[in-house]
């Protein structure tokens, strides 16, 4: 069996969202150390069980979360429905370990679903973990008598139900399978040749979701079935992680990146990147044709941070501004040593992200564009060749040109996050 891929009409969907909020909320909640500290700290199964009884997010509200990331410009929200701990956070069929068995009771996806459906610029996705520190037949298989095909039977089960349960879905988002992770190795978690037989899962998921993409976070290249190459807390090309692949293949981007350093709420954390620099991720993700998923770590409560909450609605502030350079955009031809450049059609995009001086040089113009204004406020800018001595001796980081021209934006009209110059 060949995985499917996405449907065309999904795959157009995704291009052009361009931004949504990623959510890591489970039983870690409530110990605050992020969503690995069960492994990191050995924490036994038994002794991490006790965690169910008390977890009762008595203040989590679909509506408010739904709103935060509207708000943000988001357009899509992907949550952990099981992370690596095996806690399923709704009321999966196939497990007791689950949310509604707490004192909570509800299924806070079951509301987020509903949530959504009200409104039209927003869709729901979920994150499933191939790995599971819990389940018998993953981890404990010689201890149960359980067989390597009795997860992937409770994983494909799972999925299925994230499919068929909720409505029309964004997206399926896979993690945990690592090829030559030291950490399965080590833990004889994963069965010795075992897979998780991607093709039938693939093709399950685009049976039932056509219009879902699918993310396996496995940082090589993609497989049959997986509709796009993801990169986490990098930007396509680099790896400061050490473990993202540098190679780029000719497919779509999703960039997943924390807002602090932590996925899952850690109480140390305060390390809140900046409103500017978060733009600027989304900025650079969009003009190498990705999409910037930006993650919140609930608190044990069920609120997003409020720093976190803050910080998005000024990204959708600027998006407020300057949407039509971000959102229905593909990667941009114009380079600048200033920022970075999206089109549209025949519309290009320039971001100037920092000025290195007065003049913004712009580098592969096609001859087609004849005019620039700045975006904010359609204020036309004078668009100048530059003569072959400026190039020489001034900007530098510039490929060898094919048309090369500058403008120059007044101090006063220059935007202190990122001022965009639309060229037509």
């Amino acid at each position: 069996m060949t995985a499917k891929p996405i449907s065309d009409q999904g795959l157009q969907w995704f291009l052009d969202s361009r931004f949504g909020m990623f959510i890591h909320w489970g039983l870690y909640s409530l110990i605050a150390r992020g969503e690995w500290v069960m492994h990191n700290e050995s924490i036994p199964v038994a002794e991490y069980e006790k965690l169910v009884p008390q977890f009762n997010p008595v203040r989590f509200n679909a509506d408010e979360w739904v709103s935060i990331a509207a708000d943000a410009g988001q357009k899509y929200m992907v949550i952990t429905s099981r992370h690596h701990d095996g806690f399923s956070m709704y009321n999966t069929a196939l497990s007791d370990y689950k949310v509604t068995n707490t004192p909570f009771r509800r299924d806070p996806l079951e509301e987020l679903a509903n949530a959504v459906a009200k409104r039209s610029d927003i869709t729901l996705g979920f994150y499933s973990s191939l790995l599971d520190w819990h389940h018998p037949a993953y981890r404990f298989r010689k201890e149960s008598g359980l067989a390597w095909s009795d997860y992937v039977e409770f994983l494909h089960g799972q999925v299925r139900e994230l499919c068929t349960n909720f409505g029309k879905i964004a997206c399926v988002w896979f993690d945990g399978d690592w090829p030559h992770h030291a950490m399965d190795e080590k833990n004889a978690y994963f069965a010795p040749g075992g897979s998780f037989e991607y093709d039938a899962l693939y093709s399950m998921i685009h049976d039932l979701q056509p219009d879902a993409y699918i993310h396996n976070n496995r940082h090589e290249e993609p497989l049959p079935g997986e509709d796009i190459q993801g990169f986490e807390q990098d930007l396509p090309g680099e790896n400061s992680a050490g473990f993202n692949t540098t190679t780029i293949y000719d497919m779509p981007i999703e960039v997943c990146m924390t807002m602090n350093d932590n996925w899952g709420v850690h109480s140390q954390d305060d390390n809140h990147k900046s409103t500017r620099k978060l733009l600027h991720n989304l900025i650079r993700s969009a003009s190498m044709n990705g999409n910037y998923l930006l993650n919140v770590g609930p608190t044990a409560l069920g609120e997003i941070l409020p720093e976190h909450a803050r910080r998005l609605r000024e990204m959708g502030e600027w998006l407020t501004v300057n949407a039509e350079s971000v959102y229905g955009t593909r990667a941009g031809v114009v380079a600048t040593p200033d920022g970075v450049s999206t089109r549209r059609g025949d519309t290009h995009y320039v971001h100037a992200l920092q000025y290195n001086a007065d003049r913004i040089y712009l580098d592969g113009v096609p001859e087609h564009v004849t005019r620039a204004t700045l975006l904010k406020t359609g204020e036309a800018l004078p668009l100048k060749n530059a003569n072959a001595l400026a190039y020489v001796n001034g900007p530098a980081g510039l490929r060898t040109p094919q048309r090369l021209l500058y403008v120059t934006v007044p101090p006063e009209l220059r935007d202190p996050i990122a001022t965009v110059i639309k060229l037509d």
